[in-house]
């Protein structure tokens, strides 16, 4: 997959194309989560493509528009909570079979085009000779561009209707093997409401993976580099690994069992790679998926170590010793434990980890 990083500031007449080789198909928006809906949205595209002979686009931002005027107000929490990190976001692309990703830098230069200069930038920098959207697309400063816009302008629009749980029963983007929650009876149970990543981000927040999995059509998982912390879970005898969110804040948060995979730079698997990489024998428990390791991981700000704005995610493995720092790793959310505690003190918080890690080993067990 290609990807192409757009900054106005760096077009011109000499970089008119970006090198493309191909004409494309089009398809615009922040894609937060790759859920059904943007899948459904994805296969449309593919389908377009092939139909017409041309290649598979894809336009994102970054930032998310709603997180450059959260920046702009100085603000963090006026942004909404990342389900997708960019990189997490650009491997489910690929994985869906997409030619070329065009990550356009929003900021006001681009919230600044209008209408007719936006269309103008996808045919003669980006070769977009048609698109798709969904039916309440809007773009350009004044809001006036629409698919409607775009075909007076010349460029033929396919709108993808709504998606909602029951219109999405019979999309397949990922493999079974991306799935570890059976849902075969959800389809029995499936409402007439729309598939969104604010959805996803409420029911995340509440700790219902069941339904949030569905949505995704896939297990929620955060993938992030291995760096130092505070080190405050090695004095309680609880050393964790302190997992980049690379993101402002978080979808979930709480206290919850994990199984957590070694990826090598290409993002595969890393066959056996704890085992490799443990001390002394303790290589830990195993996880729910091959190559991977059990854990308890805290995500959240951490209100008894009182850093408010601190995000972490943090897990513990137990029975396990070894060097994980600058390792990259992809922890999967298994189970909601409870949200997040204030402890009095650090006596209580170690006792209330202790607990948390009986509890989530005695749920493992059950769950072989």
């Amino acid at each position: 997959m290609k990807t192409i990083f757009l900054d106005l500031g760096t077009i011109n007449a000499s970089t008119s194309h970006s090198n493309l080789d191909a004409d494309n198909v089009l398809t615009i928006g922040n894609f937060d989560g790759v859920h059904l809906g943007h899948q459904a949205m994805l296969k449309q595209l593919k389908a377009s493509a092939s139909e017409q002979q041309l290649d598979t686009m894809v336009m994102i931002f970054e930032p998310q528009p709603r997180e450059y005027f959260a920046q702009l107000k100085s603000d963090p929490s006026l942004a909404p909570a990342r389900l997708t990190s960019q990189d997490e976001k650009l491997g489910l692309l690929a994985q869906l079979g997409i030619d070329t990703v065009v990550i356009a830098k929003f900021d006001e230069a681009f919230r600044s085009l209008s209408a007719p200069q936006f269309a103008d930038m996808l045919t003669q920098h980006l070769r977009v000779k048609s698109l798709v959207l969904g039916d309440d697309f809007k773009f350009g400063h004044d809001r006036t561009g629409d698919s409607e816009f775009l075909r007076h302008y010349g460029l033929p629009v396919t709108n993808l209707n709504t998606i909602t749980d029951i219109g999405s029963t019979n999309i397949k983007g990922f493999s079974d093997n991306d799935s570890a929650q059976a849902d075969s009876d959800y389809d029995q149970n499936a409402i007439d409401v729309r598939i969104s990543s604010t959805r996803i981000r409420e029911l995340l927040a509440k700790g219902d993976l069941a339904t949030a999995n569905h949505l995704l059509n896939r297990d929620y998982t955060i993938t992030g580099k291995v760096v130092g912390g505070d080190k405050i879970g090695r004095t309680l005898n609880f050393p964790t690994a302190n997992i980049e969110l690379n993101r402002i804040r978080p979808a979930l948060h709480g206290v919850y069992g994990v199984d957590v995979v070694v990826l090598d730079p290409q993002g595969e698997v890393i066959a056996d790679a704890f085992q490799q990489l443990s001390k002394e024998g303790q290589s830990g428990v195993s996880g729910l998926r091959s190559h991977s390791l059990f854990g308890t991981a805290n995500i959240g700000v951490r209100p008894s170590v009182d850093k408010p704005n601190d995000w972490r995610l943090e897990v513990f493995f137990p029975q396990f010793s070894g060097d994980l720092y600058g390792k990259t790793l992809q922890v999967r959310f298994l189970h909601y434990l409870h949200d997040e505690r204030k402890y009095d003190g650090l006596h209580a918080l170690k006792a209330g980890i202790q607990q948390d890690v009986v509890d989530l080993l005695q749920w493992r067990k059950k769950a072989e």
